[in-house]
């Protein structure tokens, strides 16, 4: 979206006089911003001011919402299927392209564990965020309601995967959220809620830093967050969390993070790809050894300039190892986006294009309200200024005027008002009623 918009801007003659046509095609009708999904699920932010709508920031560009199954990159062709083609069967449209700009981003990566499939519960769209602040609502309502110590017990037990970004700030978030709904449900207190992060590796957030991944962890645990460093989710079957260490924890709420994959139609391209399966890029963009074909974000390994030169093999006169790859992150994706962008426009003008480079700023990280860590430009901060930096950084990445002007309202009547705890369940199965409805022959409120 941001190579598209910025190619709006700079090819404004062009697209004018319709010697140009830029297409951008996505399943979805709009642009997710990944680093506010865990606001919009404690209920800080809307989800609709989370999604930028494409049509809307994209008036100069055709717009077709549909999934691309197979590019032929000889033939220059796109096979996009549709809802239409869906419904006719047609077998999808045959997009003719002159410059193909592949960058899906990433999905979730899931292991072979046992119950996975079947009870867990992804954090990569808006869809999933709403959908698990339904689902932690639901169970609280399910533990005031039940005389079962079992189903409660298993109803506030909360299991969190993954200590990347999305799998901590998700966490934090909701459980900050569900211990203000606590004080509205007469028999359910914040300590009969067990929350617990289960990460592989020794350490929590690694972009912040050593010392404020430490940071966080005790500022987790402080808040009586379970911890489980050096830790894999062994099985999932029938809602029981088996881990490594041999714990056992009865859970109605499993929550997967574990890292991300590139999306699967990179594979379907036939261009190269790096071990990994990102598609191997040069520093300019473009992909290694194909004209006419550009990539970048989470799907591209772009080399990155401003790090360490590789050490040679064999002495001083040896072969250079292979450059270190930019990070997959928000923070290069969208500062490729207009290189790349830069390039593209170069290319059809005839000029040259230029290498992306961006020396790592740092990151920063939400813990909940009025809590966070960040490591940027050396500096470190903790509690209420990492907060805030983190709000305003995100603010200030949010495309648009009109989505940062909604965010900023929302957050200021947030900190006039109470929080609304309401669960819109039945959002997910809208037709439910209707068909108890035609199913009994009665208004279902008639009971």
């Amino acid at each position: 979206m941001y190579t598209a918009l910025r190619l709006q801007r700079k090819l404004k003659q062009e697209l004018r006089r319709a010697a140009v046509e830029v297409v951008v095609v996505d399943p979805d009708p709009y642009m997710t911003y990944q680093p506010f999904l865990p606001e919009a699920a404690a209920g800080s932010i809307s989800p609709r001011h989370v999604v930028v709508p494409l049509r809307r920031v994209l008036p100069h560009c055709k717009v077709v919402v549909g999934e691309v199954t197979a590019i032929d990159h000889t033939a220059r062709t796109a096979t996009v299927e549709t809802p239409a083609t869906k419904e006719d069967g047609t077998g999808g449209l045959q997009l003719p392209y002159d410059e193909l700009v592949l960058a899906p981003g990433s999905v979730s990566r899931t292991l072979p564990v046992p119950g996975l499939a079947e009870g867990g519960i992804g954090f990569k769209t808006v869809e999933e965020a709403i959908g698990l602040r339904n689902h932690v609502l639901e169970q609280l309502d399910i533990a005031s309601s039940t005389r079962d110590p079992a189903i409660r017990d298993a109803a506030l037990t909360f299991v969190f995967v993954g200590g990347g970004y999305a799998g901590v700030e998700a966490l934090a978030e909701l459980e900050d959220m569900a211990r203000y709904a606590a004080r509205y449900y007469h028999n359910v207190d914040p300590e009969d809620m067990k929350w617990i992060l289960v990460e592989a590796t020794g350490r929590i957030l690694p972009e912040v830093g050593t010392e404020m991944g430490r940071y966080a962890v005790r500022e987790l645990r402080a808040r009586n967050i379970d911890v489980r460093l050096e830790t894999r989710l062994e099985s999932y079957e029938e809602r029981v969390a088996v881990l490594s260490d041999g714990a056992r924890f009865p859970a109605r709420t499993l929550v997967w993070t574990a890292g991300v994959k590139p999306h699967p139609v990179i594979a379907a391209s036939g261009l190269p790809r790096t071990e990994r399966g990102r598609l191997r890029c040069t520093a300019a963009l473009r992909v290694d050894g194909v004209e006419h074909a550009w990539s970048a974000g989470d799907a591209a390994a772009v080399p990155d300039l401003t790090a360490e030169p590789p050490a040679r093999t064999g002495g001083p006169d040896g072969p250079a190892g292979p450059r270190r790859e930019c990070a997959p992150n928000a923070q290069h994706a969208v500062r490729q986006a207009r290189v790349l962008a830069d390039n593209i426009v170069a290319a059809l003008r005839g000029g040259s294009v230029v290498d992306y480079a961006h020396k790592y700023a740092g990151s920063v990280a939400s813990l909940g309200l009025h809590k966070g860590v960040a490591h940027v430009y050396g500096r470190q901060l903790k509690g209420y200024p990492a907060w805030f930096m983190h709000r305003m950084y995100h603010l200030s990445r949010v495309p648009t005027f009109n989505r940062k002007a909604r965010v900023l309202a929302e957050w200021t009547l947030a900190g006039l008002f109470k929080r609304e705890i309401v669960s819109l369940g039945s959002l997910e199965h809208p037709r439910a009623e209707f068909e108890l409805a035609a199913g009994t022959g009665r208004h279902p409120e008639a009971g």
